[in-house]
């Protein structure tokens, strides 16, 4: 049995933090948490990890809106590709995410989902956990298209949508597609009976558009405040219909280019800390210099942290680390650590509905473990117990 044990650790826990703590990983799960007082003594020091109190030990994040990185994509159809991107987001604390799509043509999707399908079924334990497919478009307006390719989006269609989920094997967990293009609401029926997120994004409904989307099921929020028709004092548009609902989760891109970082406390505001959701939508730019790349077939400009289609100076996506996103979150809202953790891990857990296994530390939850140092750096990472990352 392939024991490891995290000993002299501070370990944050949803409703505390065990100062002096210790934890024992074992078959993929943590089996053991509890003070240093009660730790077991090594003959050997092989698999024990020793924190000396330094910084803390928090569940691994989860990113449940990532296109790419280290130059791939997920639009690439390899599954070469995907364990380099899976690999990559361990160096930011990244344990779990969604694999994103983009509006692209129709054969292109096909083939990613079905690679994307293949890695999903395949995948290695000793990288970040893909638990699906986000598919963001074709389904999505002309109007917010943002860097989506316009002539590839299509209307929602629910006999497109079933041969994708089908070619999947089912593995699409959440699509974003804009309702008032959605005939009847009959794709967001369609999604909901099939257990699937419905979010409203790339969308520019109206104000009591966006609200009876938002009756029908739409529980999820692309990209709060992009891609999406703006609070305006005559038509609130999908933001006011958003931050007035009481049973929607919001994605944010804290990078201060996205929106600007004082909306964030008028979020938190509104909204409580429950349903908000820190992604990246990051492309395949992450982790690489400064340059020109790729999304969604148009070429993209990188320059100091900002991604900008050259064509229509849209912005496309970003390299935003997601551990930076944390720290950002934490001077912005002035959070503790288990509040930042809620927002990173926790929230959207609860929302996919794998908080039984994933987004705290408890018993028997899955061994996704990540060290913060004293400076608020990932030190290590843990995926499934397997060592992920390790900081040079």
């Amino acid at each position: 049995m392939n024991k490891k044990w995290i000993i002299n650790a501070n370990i944050v826990m949803e409703n505390k933090i065990i100062t002096n703590g210790f934890l024992e990983m074992s078959e993929g799960k943590i089996t053991v948490i509890d003070q240093m007082a009660n730790c077991p003594s090594f003959a050997l020091r092989e698999n024990v990890i020793d924190c000396q109190q330094k910084g803390y030990i928090i569940p691994g994040m989860i990113d449940i809106h990532i296109h790419g990185a280290v130059g791939h994509d997920f639009m690439d159809a390899s599954h070469i590709y995907y364990s380099k991107i899976a690999k990559y987001l361990a160096s930011e604390g990244v344990t779990a995410f969604l694999a994103t799509t983009m509006t692209g043509p129709m054969s292109e999707i096909e083939a990613a989902v079905e690679a994307l399908a293949y890695y999903y079924k395949n995948q290695p334990t000793a990288v970040p956990e893909m638990l699906g497919i986000h598919l963001e478009g074709p389904f999505i307006s002309q109007a917010k298209k943002g860097a989506q390719s316009e002539a590839f989006i299509l209307k929602p269609n629910v006999h497109q949508f079933n041969d994708l989920y089908d070619k999947s094997h089912h593995s699409i967990r959440l699509v974003t597609f804009a309702p008032e293009e959605d005939s009847g609401f009959e794709l967001l029926h369609e999604l909901t009976s099939k257990g699937v997120i419905a979010s409203i994004g790339h969308s520019d409904a109206d104000y009591d558009t966006a609200q009876q989307a938002i009756k029908a099921g739409i529980t999820h929020v692309t990209h709060l405040f992009n891609g999406m028709s703006g609070l305006h004092h005559r038509d609130p548009g999908v933001v006011g219909a958003v931050l007035l609902a009481e049973d929607v989760y919001v994605e944010i891109i804290p990078d201060n280019v996205h929106f600007h970082k004082d909306l964030l406390p008028m979020v938190y505001k509104m909204m409580g800390l429950n349903r908000l959701l820190v992604i990246t939508d990051g492309m395949r730019a992450k982790g690489m210099p400064d340059g020109l790349y790729q999304l969604g077939g148009n070429e993209v400009e990188v320059m100091n942290n900002q991604c900008i289609q050259r064509k229509t100076g849209s912005l496309a996506g970003s390299v935003l680390n997601m551990n930076t996103a944390r720290q950002n979150i934490e001077e912005w809202l002035t959070l503790s650590l288990a509040e930042q953790i809620r927002i990173v891990t926790l929230n959207q857990a609860e929302h996919l509905g794998i908080d039984n296994r994933k987004g705290s530390i408890a018993l028997g939850k899955d061994a996704d473990i990540v060290w913060l140092n004293e400076e608020g750096e990932v030190e290590k990472t843990f995926c499934l117990g397997n060592l992920a990352f390790e900081k040079d």
